[in-house]
């Protein structure tokens, strides 16, 4: 499979990268997708309610939109839909009632209930063919990727057309 994939991915080797970085995670979220239909949520679902739920203090949709690499709008429609299901509140802020905060509600913990070991594990599966310490150089290598991506995004927000 992957010698029918190579010859798309270019000569440079950033593109390369970059080429299979995309690929990959198009395949993961498709298998994250596919998994998550059962109890009605999309990856995309599934990770605004895990940043939500990690957050220290209740988010903003902003900073979900942001911690999530996504655009506002984007995040705007993904909530929606999980406030339709019950799985997200958005309430007022307590010291500014003009900004609006996300919660997950207690419903999240039954649909993960007997959901979170059986998706761990599959994980664990998916990326078995690399061994423990190249999965921590991974993280380390991506993460600060993806740190660098988030700062710039901080800095300067990309122009529109």
């Amino acid at each position: 499979m992957f010698g029918d994939v190579n010859r798309f991915l270019g000569e440079d080797l950033p593109v390369q990268l970059f080429r299979l970085v995309l690929t990959l995670a198009t395949h993961l979220r498709t298998r994250m997708d596919q998994r998550l239909a059962a109890v009605g949520l999309t990856t995309s679902q599934a990770g605004v309610l895990t940043f939500v739920g990690a957050s220290e203090h209740p988010p903003t949709l902003s900073d979900t939109a942001r911690a999530l690499g996504t655009s506002h709008q984007n995040a705007r429609q993904v909530v929606a839909a999980l406030e339709r299901k019950g799985l997200v509140t958005v309430l007022p802020d307590p010291a500014d009632g003009r900004v609006r905060r996300l919660a997950v509600t207690g419903r999240v913990a039954e649909v993960f209930e007997d959901r979170d070991l059986e998706d761990r594990e599959e994980v664990t599966r998916w990326l078995s063919t690399l061994s423990e310490d190249e999965q921590r150089q991974a993280v380390v290598l991506l993460g600060r990727v993806l740190r660098r991506l988030a700062d710039e995004r901080e800095v300067s927000p990309p122009a529109r057309p």
